[in-house]
Order: structure tokens, then C-alpha cells, then sequence
């Protein structure tokens, strides 16, 4: 008895060397993640876009909120906005536009890390000169993006990805091998706070009354700043819909941690999530909020992305070789062997 636990100790040490060893030496969800970099970059671009035509009477030295209440709430909060440093309508516009041109640049990947570092400061310094267009995809942006800098979020989706495979490959071993804890810390942050935010707000839905009694989606639906005319009205007319949705908010808010621990549960569990937060995006107008966390469930689709892309390589192949034998055209095996070696690496 007393061998047998000694050796039954051995193995679950040596399996937890191997998972330190490979957390280590493997970078993790690396397609997800780069997913997460683009989405937010589109997120803020698309906040400047749809603020454009408005953008001096919502965010300029003369606009809704008088400036002196918004240098007075910057103090009060301790915090910082590059509108503050003056009130001159050239600077406005310079920081204004130099911050979508940066937003569009995370979206394409073009720049790095430091336009990335730079997206964030013009992000925040945007969003505190006027605070009450904010659905809170802000606070979790605010996060997320520190979080991404650790992370190798430029590998994938990105215009620069094949100059940076590159530069990767003429790296030392080890400094290459350096990158990848770094990486992989980043991820888990990003998994950790996600899974917090899912808890916390599902931790405080169950202490209320509305959410025990199975109502709250009902008084949701008909606050006339979320309503969909049209729309809206189908679900808080169903009961059943009402109390359904009610409670299976609850308890996927709830037990959303639980899913993602789990391998096989995790990609459903990613899965309805993106699904509950395009539903909000879609009845309630909170666009940037959903999309933002849509942004960051992706991490934990990384696999199942990665396999279609590898299916989407090999389609193409396929397809590209069977055109070249109709047109007599002499395979090219090398060529078709290194793309296929890149597709396995995209997740």
C-alpha cells in the first residue's frame, strides 16, 4: 500500500512538471487572443466613427460638459485625459483623429505593442471627457488591454503577422522561449478576469428580488433606453420567455467558471456567451459592452478557430490542386507543404 503511494505521488508530480514545463515552452490560445486585439481595436474605432459627426459638441473644449466640470471631475478622481492638457480646437482634432487612426491600426495589426500602449491612453483620455456615453465595455477595455500587452497578440489577424513570424524565427531559442510564460500569464489574467466578471454579476443578480422571483428580464426589456420597438415586446409579453431568460442568466453568469475549466465544455461555454451578448447588443443597443466581451470569450475559442482555419487552408489546397491538374499545371509540393506547416501553427 504504502508503494503504491509513493508511486501514485511520483506521477502526480511528474504531471505537474509536465504542465509547468508545458505552460512554459507552449503559448497558449494565440489565435483567440489575437482575436481579442483586433475586436477591441474595431470596438474603438467604432466608437469615434459613430461619435464623429458629434464629436465637438460631445468631446470639444466648447461641448456639452462645460470644461471646468471636466477638469473638476479628473481631479476628484484622481485620473488624467490628453483633452485636458488645452482647450485649443487644433489640439482637439489631433487627438481626436491621431486616436482613430490608432484604433484602426489595432484592428489591423499594424504597429505592435506600442501602438497597442497607445490605443489605451487615447482610449481612456476619450472616454473621460465625457463619461455618460459609457455602457461599461469601457471598464473592462480598461483591463484587458494592459493584460494584451504581455500577451503575443500580433501573431495572428494581423498585416504584420508574416514579417513578425520572421523576425521570430532569427530570435535565439531562448529569448523566443522567454516570450512564451509572458504570453501565457497574459492569457490567464484575461481568462481569470472574465470569469470574475461573470461571477460578481451573477453573485449580485441572485441576491435580488426580481432576479429570485423570475421578473427582472420583464422590467429590463420595458426601460424605454433599451427598448426595441418592435422587438422588445415579444419577449416581456411570454411569460415563459420572461422567467426562461430570467433564470438562465442567472445561472450561466453563475456557473460560466465552471464551464471553461472544463476542455470539452469550454468552447459551448464560450460559445453561449458570444450568443448572450449579441442578444444584448441586439435588444438593449449595448453594442460596445457586448462586443468587448465577445472580444475577450474568444481566448477560449482559440482551438476551435484554429481547426477551422487548418480545414480552410486544406480546402484551399485542395481546391488549388485539383484546378492545377485540370490546367496541366506542375504541382508545387514544397509551396503547398509550408502553407499547410503555417495553417497548423494558427491556433
Amino acid at each position: 500500500m504504502i508503494t503504491s503511494l509513493r508511486a501514485r505521488l511520483r506521477a502526480s508530480k511528474s504531471r505537474s512538471l509536465t504542465s509547468i514545463d508545458q505552460f512554459g515552452s507552449t503559448p497558449f490560445a494565440v489565435l483567440g487572443v489575437s482575436g481579442t486585439r483586433a475586436l477591441l481595436g474595431f470596438v474603438g474605432f467604432m466608437f469615434y466613427v459613430s461619435q464623429y459627426a458629434d464629436r465637438h459638441y460631445l468631446f470639444g473644449p466648447s461641448g456639452v460638459e462645460s470644461w471646468s466640470r471636466f477638469l473638476t471631475i479628473l481631479e476628484e478622481t484622481d485620473t488624467y485625459s490628453l483633452y485636458a492638457v488645452s482647450t485649443s480646437t487644433a489640439w482637439f482634432e489631433f487627438l481626436f483623429h491621431l486616436g482613430m487612426l490608432l484604433a484602426l491600426a489595432v484592428t489591423l495589426g499594424v504597429g505592435g505593442r506600442p501602438v497597442l500602449a497607445l490605443h489605451g491612453v487615447f482610449l481612456w483620455s476619450v472616454y473621460q471627457r465625457d463619461q455618460f456615453l459609457l455602457d461599461g465595455g469601457d471598464n473592462l477595455a480598461y483591463l484587458v488591454i494592459p493584460m494584451l500587452l504581455l500577451t503575443r497578440c500580433y501573431d495572428r489577424l494581423s498585416l504584420t503577422s508574416g514579417l513578425a513570424e520572421r523576425v521570430k524565427d532569427r530570435l535565439p531559442g531562448g529569448l523566443r522561449a522567454t516570450q512564451n510564460p509572458l504570453h501565457n500569464l497574459g492569457v490567464l489574467a484575461i481568462a481569470v478576469q472574465i470569469c470574475l466578471v461573470y461571477v460578481t454579476s451573477g453573485l449580485y443578480k441572485v441576491q435580488g428580488k426580481l432576479w429570485q422571483d423570475g421578473t427582472a428580464l420583464f422590467y429590463i426589456m420595458r426601460i424605454p433606453e433599451f427598448e426595441l420597438p418592435g422587438w422588445s415586446r415579444l419577449v416581456y409579453d411570454n411569460d415563459l420567455l420572461v422567467i426562461g431568460g430570467t433564470y438562465a442568466t442567472t445561472l450561466f453568469l453563475v456557473y460560466f467558471p465552471l464551464g471553461v475549466l472544463v476542455p470539452k465544455l469550454r468552447p459551448w461555454a464560450a460559445l453561449a456567451s458570444i450568443g448572450f451578448h449579441l442578444s444584448i447588443a441586439f435588444f438593449m443597443g449595448l453594442t460596445g459592452f457586448a462586443l468587448t466581451m465577445v472580444a475577450c470569450d474568444l481566448i477560449f475559442l482559440s482551438r476551435p478557430l484554429g481547426a477551422g482555419v487548418r480545414l480552410a487552408y486544406r480546402l484551399r489546397e485542395r481546391v488549388g490542386s485539383l484546378a492545377g491538374q485540370r490546367a496541366g499545371w506542375p504541382k508545387q509540393p514544397a509551396v503547398t507543404a509550408a502553407r499547410t506547416a503555417s495553417a497548423e501553427n494558427a491556433g
